[in-house]
C-alpha cells in the first residue's frame, strides 16, 4: 500500500511539473492586412488585422514552427493557395511553408532545462515578426524591419524577399556557421544581417541568434510588431 501511494505521488508530481512547463503561444496580427499563419504542430488559421490565435503547446515540444502566409484565398472546404508559405493548398498545415517565409521556431523545455526559440530568414522573408516572452526578463527575438519593401532587386519574389541561398545556391550564398569566416561577404548577406540582426540567417547562423527562457514561459508571436 505504501509503495502504491509513493508511485501515485510521483505520478502526480510529474503531471504537475509537465503542466507547469507547457506553454501558450499567442499569434497576434498587427499588420494592416490579413495573414494566414501556419504552424507545426497546430495547423493553420486566418488572422484579420487585430486578431489573435492561441496555440497550447505541451512541455517537450521540439522543432515547432510558425510562419505567416500572405495573399491567400480559400474556399469553404479549406482548400486554396497563398502567394507565400503555402501548406499544400490547405488552411490547416501538415507540411512546412514554401519560400519565401519568415519562420518562428521553438523547442519547449527539452530535458527540463530551457526553452529555445529563434526567428529565421534562411528560407526568405515576407512579414516582420517578433517572438516575445510574456513577462519575465528573458530576451525577445525581433525582425521588425519590413525587408519586403526594401528587398534587393535580384531577390524580389511575389509577396516577399527570397534568400540568396535559395535563389542562387552554392557555397558563396549558403555558407554559414563555423565556416562563415571563410565565405566572402556579399551584398545579400549584409542586407539580411543589417536589416534583421536578431534573425537566424546565412549571414548570422550562430548561437547569438538563438534565445532562451525558463520552461513554462508563455510567448506571443507578433506579426508586424
Amino acid at each position: 500500500m505504501a509503495s502504491s501511494r509513493v508511485l501515485h505521488l510521483i505520478a502526480l508530481v510529474l503531471a504537475v511539473t509537465t503542466a507547469a512547463d507547457a506553454a501558450t503561444i499567442t499569434v497576434v496580427n498587427r499588420c494592416s492586412y490579413t495573414v494566414w499563419p501556419g504552424a507545426l504542430p497546430g495547423g493553420g488559421s486566418r488572422l484579420d488585422p487585430g486578431k489573435s490565435w492561441q496555440l497550447n503547446m505541451p512541455a517537450g515540444t521540439a522543432g515547432a514552427r510558425v510562419w505567416p502566409r500572405t495573399g491567400c484565398t480559400f474556399d469553404g472546404s479549406g482548400r486554396g493557395r497563398c502567394i507565400t508559405g503555402d501548406c499544400g493548398g490547405a488552411l490547416a498545415c501538415s507540411v512546412s511553408g514554401q519560400q519565401p517565409t519568415t519562420l518562428a521556431e521553438y523547442t519547449l523545455g527539452q530535458g527540463g532545462n530551457k526553452d529555445f526559440f529563434d526567428l529565421s530568414v534562411i528560407d526568405g522573408f515576407n512579414v516582420p515578426m517578433s517572438f516575445e516572452p510574456v513577462g519575465g526578463s528573458c530576451r525577445a527575438a525581433r525582425c521588425a524591419t519590413d525587408i519586403t519593401k526594401e528587398c534587393l532587386k535580384e531577390l524580389q519574389v511575389p509577396g516577399g524577399c527570397a534568400s540568396a541561398c535559395g535563389k542562387f545556391g552554392g557555397d558563396t550564398y549558403c555558407c554559414r556557421g563555423q565556416f562563415e569566416h571563410n565565405c566572402p561577404p556579399t551584398n545579400y548577406s549584409r542586407f539580411f544581417k543589417g536589416k534583421c540582426p536578431d534573425a537566424y540567417s546565412y549571414a548570422k547562423d550562430d548561437q547569438t541568434s538563438t534565445f532562451t527562457c525558463p520552461p513554462g514561459t508563455n510567448y506571443q508571436i507578433v506579426l508586424c510588431p
